[in-house]
Protein backbone atom coordinates (compact mmCIF):
# COMPACT_ATOMS: atom_id res chain seq x y z
CA UNK A 1 0.00 0.00 0.00
CA UNK A 2 1.33 3.27 -0.89
CA UNK A 3 -0.11 7.12 -0.47
CA UNK A 4 -0.65 9.72 -2.47
CA UNK A 5 1.36 11.92 -0.30
CA UNK A 6 -1.09 14.84 -1.05
CA UNK A 7 -3.74 16.08 1.67
CA UNK A 8 -7.06 17.18 0.89
CA UNK A 9 -6.82 21.01 -0.42
CA UNK A 10 -3.38 20.97 -1.01
CA UNK A 11 -2.16 22.33 -4.09
CA UNK A 12 1.42 20.33 -4.52
CA UNK A 13 2.43 17.03 -3.34
CA UNK A 14 3.06 16.91 0.10
CA UNK A 15 6.88 16.55 1.35
CA UNK A 16 7.42 13.67 4.02
CA UNK A 17 10.41 13.72 6.25
CA UNK A 18 11.10 11.02 8.70
CA UNK A 19 13.27 11.01 11.43
CA UNK A 20 14.51 7.51 12.75
CA UNK A 21 16.95 6.78 15.85
CA UNK A 22 20.13 5.49 14.33
CA UNK A 23 20.16 2.78 11.29
CA UNK A 24 22.56 0.28 12.51
CA UNK A 25 20.49 -3.06 12.53
CA UNK A 26 18.13 -4.51 11.09
CA UNK A 27 15.21 -4.92 13.78
CA UNK A 28 12.39 -4.21 14.82
CA UNK A 29 12.10 -0.71 14.72
CA UNK A 30 13.28 -1.05 10.89
CA UNK A 31 10.39 -3.32 10.11
CA UNK A 32 8.26 -0.41 11.22
CA UNK A 33 10.49 2.41 8.89
CA UNK A 34 10.22 -0.03 6.01
CA UNK A 35 6.54 0.08 6.51
CA UNK A 36 6.24 4.17 6.93
CA UNK A 37 8.57 4.34 3.49
CA UNK A 38 6.27 2.12 1.61
CA UNK A 39 3.48 3.93 2.79
CA UNK A 40 4.89 7.07 1.24
CA UNK A 41 7.63 6.52 -0.77
CA UNK A 42 8.95 9.85 -1.66
CA UNK A 43 10.08 10.32 2.02
CA UNK A 44 13.27 11.82 2.79
CA UNK A 45 15.15 9.82 5.89
CA UNK A 46 17.07 11.92 8.53
CA UNK A 47 19.08 9.45 10.94
CA UNK A 48 21.82 10.30 13.99
CA UNK A 49 24.20 7.90 12.11
CA UNK A 50 24.03 5.02 9.66
CA UNK A 51 26.20 2.20 9.84
CA UNK A 52 23.39 -0.89 8.77
CA UNK A 53 25.28 -2.99 7.06
CA UNK A 54 24.75 -3.45 3.30
CA UNK A 55 22.50 -6.62 2.85
CA UNK A 56 20.50 -5.30 5.34
CA UNK A 57 19.72 -1.86 3.40
CA UNK A 58 17.27 -3.13 0.63
CA UNK A 59 14.15 -1.68 2.25
CA UNK A 60 16.01 1.66 2.12
CA UNK A 61 15.49 1.13 -1.87
CA UNK A 62 18.82 3.19 -2.66
CA UNK A 63 17.36 6.39 -0.42
CA UNK A 64 19.92 8.87 0.06
CA UNK A 65 20.15 8.99 4.08
CA UNK A 66 21.06 12.14 5.92
CA UNK A 67 23.10 11.98 9.58
CA UNK A 68 23.83 14.40 11.73
CA UNK A 69 27.23 15.44 13.17
CA UNK A 70 27.71 12.31 15.27
CA UNK A 71 28.25 10.00 11.92
CA UNK A 72 31.64 11.54 11.86
CA UNK A 73 32.95 11.45 15.00
CA UNK A 74 35.76 9.11 16.46
CA UNK A 75 34.54 5.21 17.01
CA UNK A 76 30.90 6.21 15.90
CA UNK A 77 30.62 3.08 13.97
CA UNK A 78 31.31 0.95 17.17
CA UNK A 79 30.40 3.33 20.25
CA UNK A 80 27.79 5.61 19.37
CA UNK A 81 25.95 4.98 21.98
CA UNK A 82 28.39 6.67 24.30
CA UNK A 83 27.43 10.08 22.27
CA UNK A 84 24.13 9.78 23.85
CA UNK A 85 24.38 13.18 25.49
CA UNK A 86 24.52 14.67 22.07
CA UNK A 87 22.05 13.24 20.45
CA UNK A 88 19.56 16.12 21.68
CA UNK A 89 22.08 18.56 19.60
CA UNK A 90 22.11 16.26 16.36
CA UNK A 91 18.68 15.31 16.42
CA UNK A 92 17.74 19.58 17.05
CA UNK A 93 19.94 20.02 13.61
CA UNK A 94 18.05 18.29 11.44
CA UNK A 95 16.32 20.76 9.01
CA UNK A 96 13.11 19.70 8.19
CA UNK A 97 12.16 23.35 7.09
CA UNK A 98 10.11 23.02 3.60
CA UNK A 99 8.09 19.38 5.17
CA UNK A 100 4.59 19.27 5.16
CA UNK A 101 4.61 15.94 7.49
CA UNK A 102 7.61 14.91 9.47
CA UNK A 103 7.02 11.08 10.89
CA UNK A 104 9.42 10.63 14.10
CA UNK A 105 10.15 6.86 14.47
CA UNK A 106 11.31 6.92 18.10
CA UNK A 107 12.40 5.27 21.03
CA UNK A 108 15.53 7.62 22.43
CA UNK A 109 15.95 11.17 20.20
CA UNK A 110 13.91 11.14 16.93
CA UNK A 111 10.83 12.97 18.49
CA UNK A 112 12.96 15.86 19.89
CA UNK A 113 13.16 17.36 15.90
CA UNK A 114 12.47 20.81 15.36
CA UNK A 115 8.63 21.58 13.38
CA UNK A 116 7.15 24.94 12.68
CA UNK A 117 3.53 25.48 13.73
CA UNK A 118 2.62 24.32 9.92
CA UNK A 119 3.87 21.33 9.37
CA UNK A 120 2.13 17.76 11.31
CA UNK A 121 4.58 16.01 13.59
CA UNK A 122 3.56 12.49 14.02
CA UNK A 123 5.49 10.11 16.49
CA UNK A 124 5.08 6.71 16.34
CA UNK A 125 6.74 5.59 19.56
CA UNK A 126 8.64 2.38 20.39
CA UNK A 127 9.04 3.49 24.35
CA UNK A 128 9.91 6.64 25.68
CA UNK A 129 13.87 7.03 26.62
CA UNK A 130 13.45 3.82 28.54
CA UNK A 131 17.08 3.90 30.90
CA UNK A 132 16.35 8.17 31.39
CA UNK A 133 13.15 6.71 33.02
CA UNK A 134 11.45 4.15 34.62
CA UNK A 135 14.67 1.75 34.14
CA UNK A 136 17.76 4.49 34.72
CA UNK A 137 18.43 1.68 37.91
CA UNK A 138 18.58 -1.22 36.04
CA UNK A 139 20.62 0.51 33.79
CA UNK A 140 22.70 1.98 36.46
CA UNK A 141 23.26 -1.46 38.35
CA UNK A 142 23.75 -3.34 34.92
CA UNK A 143 26.49 -0.83 33.98
CA UNK A 144 28.22 -0.83 37.37
CA UNK A 145 27.68 2.16 38.31
CA UNK A 146 26.05 2.49 41.00
CA UNK A 147 28.44 4.46 42.96
CA UNK A 148 31.41 6.85 42.40
CA UNK A 149 32.21 9.44 39.95
CA UNK A 150 31.09 7.87 37.08
CA UNK A 151 27.69 7.44 38.66
CA UNK A 152 27.33 10.45 39.89
CA UNK A 153 27.95 12.17 35.96
CA UNK A 154 25.73 9.38 34.42
CA UNK A 155 22.81 10.22 36.84
CA UNK A 156 23.41 13.97 36.16
CA UNK A 157 23.81 13.47 32.06
CA UNK A 158 20.34 11.04 32.75
CA UNK A 159 18.77 13.94 34.71
CA UNK A 160 19.16 16.20 31.87
CA UNK A 161 17.93 13.88 29.07
CA UNK A 162 14.85 13.66 31.20
CA UNK A 163 14.24 17.34 31.38
CA UNK A 164 14.95 17.51 27.36
CA UNK A 165 13.20 14.59 26.95
CA UNK A 166 9.52 16.09 28.55
CA UNK A 167 10.24 19.13 27.23
CA UNK A 168 10.05 18.24 23.34
CA UNK A 169 7.50 16.35 24.31
CA UNK A 170 5.21 19.41 23.76
CA UNK A 171 6.53 19.61 19.99
CA UNK A 172 5.07 16.09 18.55
CA UNK A 173 1.39 16.88 17.28
CA UNK A 174 0.59 13.31 17.50
CA UNK A 175 1.99 10.50 19.46
CA UNK A 176 0.85 6.56 17.94
CA UNK A 177 1.61 3.97 20.42
CA UNK A 178 3.09 0.72 19.54
CA UNK A 179 0.98 -0.71 22.26
CA UNK A 180 -1.29 0.06 24.82
CA UNK A 181 1.57 -1.07 27.16
CA UNK A 182 3.70 1.48 25.43
CA UNK A 183 0.79 4.11 25.60
CA UNK A 184 0.52 3.65 29.43
CA UNK A 185 4.02 5.11 29.65
CA UNK A 186 3.43 7.64 27.13
CA UNK A 187 0.37 9.03 29.30
CA UNK A 188 2.83 8.75 32.25
CA UNK A 189 5.78 10.01 31.10
CA UNK A 190 4.71 13.08 29.19
CA UNK A 191 1.04 13.31 30.28
CA UNK A 192 -0.06 12.86 26.80
CA UNK A 193 -2.43 10.76 24.95
CA UNK A 194 -1.65 8.17 22.16
CA UNK A 195 -3.25 6.10 19.49
CA UNK A 196 -2.18 2.73 19.17
CA UNK A 197 -1.54 1.12 16.25
CA UNK A 198 0.48 -2.30 16.51
CA UNK A 199 3.55 -2.31 14.72
CA UNK A 200 3.83 -4.43 11.44
CA UNK A 201 4.89 -8.12 11.85
CA UNK A 202 5.76 -10.10 8.11
CA UNK A 203 3.04 -12.38 8.37
CA UNK A 204 3.13 -13.38 4.70
CA UNK A 205 6.83 -14.36 5.40
CA UNK A 206 6.68 -16.01 8.72
CA UNK A 207 3.73 -19.07 7.96
CA UNK A 208 3.01 -22.44 9.21
CA UNK A 209 5.54 -25.56 8.62
CA UNK A 210 4.52 -29.01 8.19
CA UNK A 211 6.07 -30.29 10.96
CA UNK A 212 6.90 -30.04 15.11
CA UNK A 213 9.96 -31.08 16.62
CA UNK A 214 10.51 -31.85 20.15
CA UNK A 215 12.69 -28.47 21.10
CA UNK A 216 11.68 -24.95 22.08
CA UNK A 217 13.19 -21.58 20.59
CA UNK A 218 14.01 -18.08 22.04
CA UNK A 219 15.17 -15.70 19.50
CA UNK A 220 16.29 -11.96 20.43
CA UNK A 221 19.24 -9.35 20.58
CA UNK A 222 20.83 -11.01 23.62
CA UNK A 223 21.29 -7.97 26.14
CA UNK A 224 20.29 -8.13 29.42
CA UNK A 225 16.66 -6.92 29.73
CA UNK A 226 15.45 -9.66 26.98
CA UNK A 227 16.26 -12.38 30.35
CA UNK A 228 17.36 -14.72 27.92
CA UNK A 229 19.76 -16.02 31.18
CA UNK A 230 16.84 -16.75 32.95
CA UNK A 231 15.09 -19.14 30.26
CA UNK A 232 18.81 -20.92 29.52
CA UNK A 233 18.76 -20.97 33.45
CA UNK A 234 15.13 -22.63 33.73
CA UNK A 235 15.97 -25.45 30.77
CA UNK A 236 19.45 -26.31 33.17
CA UNK A 237 16.69 -27.29 35.49
CA UNK A 238 14.96 -29.28 32.91
CA UNK A 239 18.02 -31.34 31.06
CA UNK A 240 14.91 -33.43 29.31
CA UNK A 241 13.99 -31.01 27.07
CA UNK A 242 15.88 -29.32 24.66
CA UNK A 243 16.22 -25.16 24.10
CA UNK A 244 17.54 -23.38 20.74
CA UNK A 245 18.91 -19.73 21.61
CA UNK A 246 18.85 -17.77 18.65
CA UNK A 247 20.16 -14.07 18.70
CA UNK A 248 23.37 -12.39 19.10
CA UNK A 249 24.72 -9.13 21.11
CA UNK A 250 27.07 -8.71 23.63
CA UNK A 251 25.76 -11.61 26.12
CA UNK A 252 26.30 -14.01 23.60
CA UNK A 253 29.64 -15.85 25.22
CA UNK A 254 28.50 -15.33 28.53
CA UNK A 255 24.98 -17.54 28.06
CA UNK A 256 27.67 -19.55 25.72
CA UNK A 257 29.46 -20.20 28.97
CA UNK A 258 26.95 -21.18 31.57
CA UNK A 259 25.00 -23.17 28.75
CA UNK A 260 24.35 -26.78 29.51
CA UNK A 261 24.18 -29.62 27.02
CA UNK A 262 20.20 -29.32 26.39
CA UNK A 263 20.94 -26.16 25.06
CA UNK A 264 22.12 -25.06 21.47
CA UNK A 265 23.33 -21.34 21.13
CA UNK A 266 22.86 -20.59 17.38
CA UNK A 267 23.93 -16.81 17.70
CA UNK A 268 23.13 -15.06 14.70
CA UNK A 269 20.82 -16.66 12.05
CA UNK A 270 19.01 -15.41 8.68
CA UNK A 271 15.48 -14.49 8.32
CA UNK A 272 14.87 -17.96 6.92
CA UNK A 273 17.00 -20.07 9.60
CA UNK A 274 14.87 -18.47 12.05
CA UNK A 275 11.39 -19.01 10.05
CA UNK A 276 12.57 -22.50 10.01
CA UNK A 277 12.70 -22.78 13.69
CA UNK A 278 9.58 -21.04 14.27
CA UNK A 279 7.94 -23.48 12.25
CA UNK A 280 9.70 -26.78 14.44
CA UNK A 281 9.65 -25.18 17.57
CA UNK A 282 7.10 -27.27 20.21
CA UNK A 283 6.42 -23.47 21.64
CA UNK A 284 8.77 -20.28 21.88
CA UNK A 285 9.55 -18.71 24.94
CA UNK A 286 9.60 -15.14 26.10
CA UNK A 287 10.92 -13.91 29.02
CA UNK A 288 11.59 -10.12 28.31
CA UNK A 289 9.26 -7.37 29.39
CA UNK A 290 8.48 -5.87 25.89
CA UNK A 291 7.13 -2.76 24.51
CA UNK A 292 5.13 -4.56 22.06
CA UNK A 293 7.39 -8.16 21.11
CA UNK A 294 7.32 -8.51 16.96
CA UNK A 295 9.25 -11.82 17.22
CA UNK A 296 6.26 -13.63 19.75
CA UNK A 297 3.71 -12.66 17.17
CA UNK A 298 6.61 -14.27 14.35
CA UNK A 299 6.10 -17.13 16.29
CA UNK A 300 2.44 -17.57 16.02
CA UNK A 301 2.15 -16.54 12.48
CA UNK A 302 3.85 -19.93 12.10
CA UNK A 303 1.64 -21.76 14.21
CA UNK A 304 3.92 -22.32 17.25
CA UNK A 305 2.18 -21.46 20.92
CA UNK A 306 3.89 -19.14 23.14
CA UNK A 307 4.94 -18.68 26.88
CA UNK A 308 5.69 -15.57 27.56
CA UNK A 309 5.87 -13.53 30.80
CA UNK A 310 2.32 -11.69 31.57
CA UNK A 311 3.73 -8.00 31.18
CA UNK A 312 4.38 -5.65 28.86
CA UNK A 313 2.97 -5.68 24.86
CA UNK A 314 3.19 -9.64 24.57
CA UNK A 315 -0.27 -9.23 26.72
CA UNK A 316 -1.89 -8.19 23.91
CA UNK A 317 -0.88 -10.48 21.04
CA UNK A 318 -0.79 -13.94 22.76
CA UNK A 319 -4.25 -15.02 24.32
CA UNK A 320 -3.75 -17.29 27.25
CA UNK A 321 -4.70 -20.43 27.11
CA UNK A 322 -5.80 -20.21 23.33
CA UNK A 323 -2.47 -19.05 21.50
CA UNK A 324 0.51 -19.38 24.36
CA UNK A 325 0.68 -19.83 27.78
CA UNK A 326 1.67 -16.68 30.16
CA UNK A 327 3.56 -16.83 33.53
CA UNK A 328 3.44 -14.11 36.07
CA UNK A 329 6.59 -13.84 37.75
CA UNK A 330 10.51 -13.57 35.79
CA UNK A 331 12.08 -16.06 37.16
CA UNK A 332 13.78 -19.65 36.10
CA UNK A 333 11.30 -21.26 38.27
CA UNK A 334 8.61 -19.60 37.02
CA UNK A 335 9.56 -20.60 33.35
CA UNK A 336 9.69 -24.33 34.12
CA UNK A 337 6.41 -24.30 36.36
CA UNK A 338 4.67 -22.62 33.15
CA UNK A 339 6.92 -25.38 30.72
CA UNK A 340 5.07 -28.05 32.60
CA UNK A 341 1.78 -26.44 32.72
CA UNK A 342 2.26 -26.03 29.03
CA UNK A 343 3.36 -29.61 28.68
CA UNK A 344 0.20 -30.98 30.28
CA UNK A 345 -2.02 -29.03 27.74
CA UNK A 346 0.06 -28.86 24.42
CA UNK A 347 -2.55 -30.68 22.53
CA UNK A 348 -5.37 -28.41 23.09
CA UNK A 349 -3.43 -25.64 20.89
CA UNK A 350 -4.32 -25.31 17.69
CA UNK A 351 -2.10 -24.25 14.92
CA UNK A 352 -4.62 -22.83 12.51
CA UNK A 353 -5.87 -20.75 15.77
CA UNK A 354 -2.64 -19.26 16.68
CA UNK A 355 -1.66 -18.54 13.02
CA UNK A 356 -5.60 -16.80 12.69
CA UNK A 357 -4.66 -14.63 15.82
CA UNK A 358 -1.35 -13.26 14.42
CA UNK A 359 -3.23 -12.10 11.22
CA UNK A 360 -4.41 -9.27 13.07
CA UNK A 361 -0.98 -7.57 13.11
CA UNK A 362 0.07 -7.76 9.38
CA UNK A 363 1.97 -5.36 7.51
CA UNK A 364 -0.99 -3.84 5.08
CA UNK A 365 -3.48 -3.43 8.35
CA UNK A 366 -0.60 -1.30 10.22
CA UNK A 367 0.03 0.82 6.56
CA UNK A 368 -3.51 0.96 6.54
CA UNK A 369 -4.26 2.51 9.61
CA UNK A 370 -0.99 4.56 9.36
CA UNK A 371 -2.06 6.65 6.25
CA UNK A 372 -5.83 6.84 7.79
CA UNK A 373 -4.80 8.08 11.14
CA UNK A 374 -2.43 10.58 9.37
CA UNK A 375 -5.40 11.52 6.76
CA UNK A 376 -7.34 12.10 9.86
CA UNK A 377 -4.87 14.51 11.29
CA UNK A 378 -4.68 16.73 8.33
CA UNK A 379 -8.24 16.47 8.03
CA UNK A 380 -8.57 17.98 11.45
CA UNK A 381 -6.08 20.59 11.33
CA UNK A 382 -7.93 22.07 8.69
CA UNK A 383 -10.79 22.41 10.47
CA UNK A 384 -8.73 23.91 13.52
CA UNK A 385 -5.69 25.49 13.62
CA UNK A 386 -5.45 25.18 17.47
CA UNK A 387 -5.81 21.31 18.19
CA UNK A 388 -8.95 20.03 20.31
CA UNK A 389 -8.26 16.97 22.22
CA UNK A 390 -11.52 15.81 22.83
CA UNK A 391 -12.77 15.86 18.88
CA UNK A 392 -9.09 14.43 17.76
CA UNK A 393 -9.44 11.76 20.44
CA UNK A 394 -13.18 10.50 18.47
CA UNK A 395 -11.37 10.43 15.39
CA UNK A 396 -8.62 8.05 16.85
CA UNK A 397 -11.00 6.22 18.31
CA UNK A 398 -12.91 5.71 14.69
CA UNK A 399 -9.82 4.72 13.35
CA UNK A 400 -8.45 2.61 15.94
CA UNK A 401 -11.59 1.15 17.78
CA UNK A 402 -9.12 -1.70 20.06
CA UNK A 403 -7.29 1.59 21.57
CA UNK A 404 -8.44 1.05 25.60
CA UNK A 405 -8.38 4.73 27.16
CA UNK A 406 -8.53 3.08 30.34
CA UNK A 407 -4.90 1.81 29.32
CA UNK A 408 -3.48 5.61 29.65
Amino acid sequence: MTHSAEPRGARRPMRVAVVHDWLVVNAGAERVLAAILDCYPGAEVFTIVDFMAEQDRAFLRGRKIRTSFIQKLPRARTQYRSYLPFMPLAVESFDLSGFDLVISSSWVVARGVFAAPDQLHVCYIHSPMRYAWEMQHQYLNESNLQHGIKSALTRFLLHRLRLWDARTANGVDRFVSNSNFIAGRVWKTYRRPSTVIHPPVDTEFFRPGETKEDFYLTASRLVPYKRVALIVDAFAQMPKRRLVVIGDGPELERLRGRAPPNVQMLGYQPAEVLRDHMQRARAFVFAAIEDFGIAPVEAQACGTPVVAFARGGVTESVVDGRTGSLFEEQSAASIVAAIERFEASAWAFSPAAIRENAERFGTERFKRELVAYVDAAFEQRGRSRVPDSDQWSDAAARIEPSYDKRAV
